[in-house]
């Protein structure tokens, strides 16, 4: 998690500086995301909360969402990321709302996506939607986890500007 923090930190003063607040719904990442934002000092100011979303019992529980809401859709896709950054932003009041949802390892996910497979989306002021595929080929899962957590801060932090 260290080599996160300085991005982190970098999007807390941008978010700071902008008067905006994030959202987080994370899956595969395991709460990496959060920790690293929440790890800069005074992220109380920018850090609206967020929540794991890795069973269907946290997808409707803290999400309020169910089948109907999917159409067509799947975990672990970016269609699905964007919904997912949506509703955590429209649930916490949030500016910005940031998805992380995929296959950490060591195997794939029962989508038929290998593991190393993540999709990223960011939710933000203006309807602003936008999502990202990420492979890494690799099986290892706390570094997925970590390399997850990269993608979406990175996201996040392009989009700050």
């Amino acid at each position: 998690m260290e080599s996160l923090l300085p991005l982190a930190a970098d999007i807390g003063a941008r978010l700071k500086a902008r008067g905006e607040t994030v959202a987080i719904s994370e899956s595969s990442s395991g709460g990496l995301i959060s920790a690293a934002i929440l790890a800069a000092p005074g992220a109380s100011a920018w850090y609206r909360g967020g929540g794991v979303i890795y069973t269907p019992q946290a997808f409707r529980g803290l999400l309020g969402l169910g089948k109907a809401d999917l159409g067509d859709m799947r975990s672990s896709t970016e269609p699905y990321a964007r919904l997912l950054a949506r509703t955590i932003a429209g649930k916490l009041d949030a500016h910005w709302g940031l998805c992380e949802t995929g296959a950490s390892g060591p195997a794939g996910n029962g989508y038929g996506d290998a593991a190393g497979h993540t999709c990223v989306a960011l939710a933000g002021p203006g309807k602003l939607e936008v999502s990202r595929t990420l492979e890494t080929g690799l099986t290892d899962r706390p570094e997925n986890m970590r390399l997850f957590a990269l993608e979406a801060l990175e996201l996040l932090h392009a989009a700050l500007g």
